[in-house]
């Protein structure tokens, strides 16, 4: 079935796009949440009349999106499960475990926006995305842990040894270079002083 993209899909295309894809996906998901329309001339007469609307309402969306971003980079949430001695969960932290502490935070963000890739299964920090607009993505820390003092402590620990790796600035390598140089050339001058 081919369908005409009203905003960004991942996978697909952009706004604007002509594309072929199975009826069910176009019927079920992309023309009920509004992302696309069949390609019909009145519906293509309809884009082409709206076209720039559309693009400036993205851009806008777009400009909100990245400001949220903003506010969640460097931004972690502790979360407290039960778990085994050896780390590993009873159960698993979701989307709506992480999408509920951000709406309670920070601002309003449904499950759907949350993108994890792997199950979350054990104590630890671990990163989530959070896609706040098709072309907008931010990623979270999770701090997962079987108390609230020991989330703490492990965040405590991740960000401050990420830190002093950054903070340090390592010499350039022509500065080792000239020091190597250097010691060697010491080492010569006493040899052929003995």
């Amino acid at each position: 079935m081919q369908i005409i993209l009203l905003e960004r899909v991942e996978k697909l295309g952009s706004i604007g796009s002509v594309v072929e894809v199975k009826r069910g996906f176009a019927l079920n998901f992309l023309i009920p949440q509004g992302k696309a329309m069949r390609t019909t001339p009145a519906n293509i007469a309809y884009y082409e009349k709206m076209k720039a609307e559309l693009e400036a309402e993205n851009l806008k969306k777009r400009g909100t999106a990245e400001e949220k971003a903003q506010s969640l980079n460097n931004v972690s949430i502790l979360l407290v499960r039960q778990a085994s001695d050896s780390g590993h969960l009873y159960g698993s932290v979701n989307a709506r475990d992480v999408a509920a502490v951000l709406s309670s935070e920070y601002f309003p963000v449904d499950r759907s926006q949350i993108v994890i890739n792997v199950p979350i299964k054990t104590v630890g920090v671990h990163g989530v995305e959070v896609r706040l607009h098709p072309e907008v993505l931010s990623t979270v820390h999770v701090c997962v842990a079987q108390t609230q003092e020991e989330a703490e402590k492990v965040r405590d620990s991740f960000f401050h040894k990420a830190e002093p790796q950054e903070a340090k600035e390592k010499p350039a390598p022509k500065e080792k270079a000239k020091g190597k140089a250097k010691a060697e050339a010491a080492e010569e001058v006493v040899a052929a002083e003995e």
